[in-house]
């Protein structure tokens, strides 16, 4: 008896341990940042600065600039040696290397057919998943080639957000969070109540709603709360297990108990 006892005990607070996400502060630093981007395993450390792109380093830093370009809508740092860099004002996106060097200027005021875009995120090898809002549909857009691989059927509500990893690709909208494959094919979609912003967490997702955050397990299809105490989120970006956190003055780190 004590043992069925015991049994029903460990399943029951393993259940329990599986309907939240704890955390533990590792470290928090001083950022003076107008954006917080990302920081990645190798301690670089990406932000925005008066319309500057800085990457700091241990023992040095590197920035971009384009003023005939007007403000950065988005950096995507998810691959280092190939980071993009969108200016939705002029509809044009420039890639950089990993000392924020440029490789490539894409005009899609340009391209033939023209595309109007509003948002972008990484893809595998030479493409870029990009939201076309004239056709409401993402394409996964190569540009060495300059053509169009793959498309999604068209989204009917208001984009939000788009984050990516080498395998998968989400779309946030007013109605709905959309995963597609890198065929453009939907995998899955969950009804969107309240959320505002995504990063990808490998083949998970980290929500931002207006108070918290949220974590998505693609594999038990359930939203789970990221237990952090009340604070300002300004931005956030997500490397494997570490949260990282701005608040307009510090940056938080934080380890994910996902398991």
């Amino acid at each position: 008896m004590k043992s069925i006892t015991l049994l029903i005990f460990l399943l029951s607070f393993s259940l329990l341990a599986q309907d939240e996400i704890t955390t533990t502060l590792q470290k928090q630093d001083s950022l003076k940042a107008d954006v917080f981007v990302s920081k990645n395993n190798f301690e670089s450390l990406y932000f925005i600065k008066d319309n500057t792109i800085i990457k700091k380093e241990k023992d040095q830093s590197y920035n971009y600039s384009n003023i005939q370009l007007g403000n950065i809508t988005t950096v995507n740092t998810f691959n280092p040696l190939k980071i993009n860099v969108f200016y939705a004002d002029l509809n044009t996106i420039i890639i950089l290397d990993n000392r924020l060097a440029e490789i490539s200027k894409l005009d899609f005021n340009t391209s033939q057919p023209y595309k109007n875009i509003s948002h972008v995120t990484t893809g595998f090898d030479n493409t870029l998943w990009l939201f076309n809002q004239d056709n409401q549909y993402l394409e996964l857009y190569d540009y060495k080639t300059k053509k169009t691989r793959y498309k999604t059927i068209p989204v009917a509500s208001k984009v939000l957000d788009l984050t990516s990893n080498y395998n998968f690709c989400w779309l946030l909208t007013e109605h709905y969070l959309y995963c597609y494959n890198y065929f453009g094919s939907v995998v899955y979609k969950v009804k969107n109540d309240g959320f505002l912003k995504i990063k990808a967490s490998n083949e998970n997702v980290i929500i931002q709603t207006e108070n918290t955050l949220i974590f998505y397990n693609s594999k038990s299809k359930k939203l789970l709360p990221i237990i952090l105490p009340n604070m300002l989120i300004s931005q956030f970006s997500v490397t494997n297990q570490i949260l990282y956190i701005y608040n307009r003055k510090l940056l938080y780190q934080y380890q994910l108990k996902t398991d």
